[in-house]
């Protein structure tokens, strides 16, 4: 069973082949249920009809024969031969008689006929080896086979029939398929919408039209983007206003701790404090940042990071090893991709140190794969539980282990994806098996921005 379900498992991967195969069974079933009502209800008028046709072919032949003159019996045979189809044989005793095909109608249409012709005639499906629909008649005291072509007798065959219901199955599997994309259109809409929504964007409205259900759920999604697109408003509104009532205070208050007369020690602990906290609101500013005015060209991927590389080489705690490529390029924000690769820095300086010598040995690593620019970002600390790791790209997530010496708001990393994503890019984290993190950026080298 176990086995079953997985090879019909790809059945729910979608509404529309779920809908399909719903409305093609339905179908299917109603026309081999319209079809054997048919042939049940049918068959008795059919044989009646039938028997009426044998029945008025062997009288007029049989009348045609017995007042016919002697001497042109011959000609008579052999024009029902060749105009009519029909022909007559002596019924002999010595003939190999084979009954006719066994089917719904041969009882209804044997009984009908030996009621009009009489009891003793007989029927046969072939007579030495002769094919056709066979029946008897007398004419004084000699007996006659009359021979008649079956297809004049059987009608529509099973063959036909089958014909019938692929043509018919076959019209209606395609109705199947415009309905289930009229039903299912609504909904890939809204699940479109909904995700230019998770990478950031604003969808277009939806149409708000159709049945009463699909215009009050597209009305109801236009509604709630909107509310979202006043909520990210204000929320700008708030954020800059942080900046200003935020940032001037502490201006001044560094002012003061620079003035005043403090020993060294408890003025670098303030001057410390101070500084984490102006970085917090940095981090939260560059959260909320909208994205959707910012300037893109083509970007010197390799020149932007060997920058990097060698900024981050002269801080005193860290150790630079860098391969990167020549002549990589990408399309996208220069500040923002240098953004990105600053933060990975940081991050590693400040959660990848090695236990034993407090420095952090960061491995920087640029190059082409394919249509893809590929950023590596690795250093040799404790690393990331593997079960933390989805966690670490949440907003305002930190590790349990570095919050002791943290001094940002968790922010980091949720700025470094949005502005990858914002890029058509993927950011991928891993645990190095000798011990340490890698972070890999995969970016398009050419493409939009948005």
């Amino acid at each position: 069973m176990p086995l079953i379900g997985n090879r019909l498992g790809w059945l729910n991967s979608g509404l529309f082949w779920r809908t399909f195969f719903l409305l093609a069974f339905l179908i299917a079933a109603s026309i081999m249920a319209w079809v054997a009502s048919f042939r049940i209800v049918e068959r008795t008028p059919r044989a009646q009809q039938m028997a009426a046709q044998v029945i008025s072919i062997v009288t007029i032949t049989r009348a045609a024969l017995t007042h016919s003159a002697p001497d042109l019996r011959r000609e008579l045979l052999f024009d029902l031969a060749s105009n009519e189809g029909i022909r007559i044989y002596p019924l002999e005793r010595s003939d190999v008689v084979e009954p006719p095909p066994d089917s719904g109608l041969m009882p209804v249409l044997e009984s009908t006929v030996k009621g009009r012709l009489g009891q003793d005639t007989k029927f046969a499906g072939r007579v030495n080896d002769v094919g056709g629909f066979w029946v008897s008649f007398k004419i004084d005291d000699d007996q006659y086979w009359l021979r008649l072509d079956r297809e004049r007798i059987e009608g529509v065959s099973s063959i036909q029939w089958l014909g019938l219901a692929t043509t018919t199955l076959v019209l209606s599997l395609l109705g199947a398929v415009f309905i289930s994309r009229l039903i299912n259109l609504p909904l890939a809409r809204i699940t479109t919408a909904t995700r230019r929504i998770a990478k950031g964007q604003t969808p277009d409205p939806l149409p708000e039209k159709g049945p009463a259900e699909i215009r009050e759920a597209n009305r109801s999604f236009n509604q709630m983007v909107a509310d979202l697109a006043r909520v990210e408003s204000d929320r700008a509104v708030i954020l800059a206003g942080i900046s200003h009532d935020l940032r001037t205070p502490l201006a001044r208050m560094q002012l003061e701790v620079e003035m005043a007369g403090l020993d060294d020690d408890a003025r670098r602990g303030m001057q410390s404090d101070l500084s984490q906290m102006d970085e917090i609101i940095g981090q939260f500013l560059e959260f909320a940042k909208p994205s959707d005015k910012v300037q893109a060209a083509s970007v010197d991927l390799t020149a932007l990071m060997s920058e990097c590389a060698h900024e981050a080489a002269r801080l005193p705690d860290v150790r630079i090893t860098s391969n990167i490529a020549d002549n990589v390029n990408v399309f996208g924000n220069a500040t923002d991709l240098r953004r990105v690769i600053n933060n990975l820095i940081e991050n590693a300086r400040r959660y990848g140190k090695t236990p034993d010598s407090g420095e952090t040995a960061i491995d920087i690593a640029c190059k082409t794969q394919g249509n893809q620019a590929i950023v590596e970002i690795a250093d040799s600390g404790p690393g990331v539980p593997e079960s933390e790791i989805e966690r670490l790209l949440r907003p305002f997530t930190r590790l349990d282990t570095a919050r002791g010496q943290a001094n940002g708001a968790g922010l980091g990393l949720a700025i470094v994806e949005r502005i990858v994503k914002r890029h058509h890019g993927s950011l991928k984290l891993s645990n190095i098996p000798t011990g340490g993190l890698r972070i890999r950026i995969s970016i398009p080298v050419t493409g939009t921005l948005g």
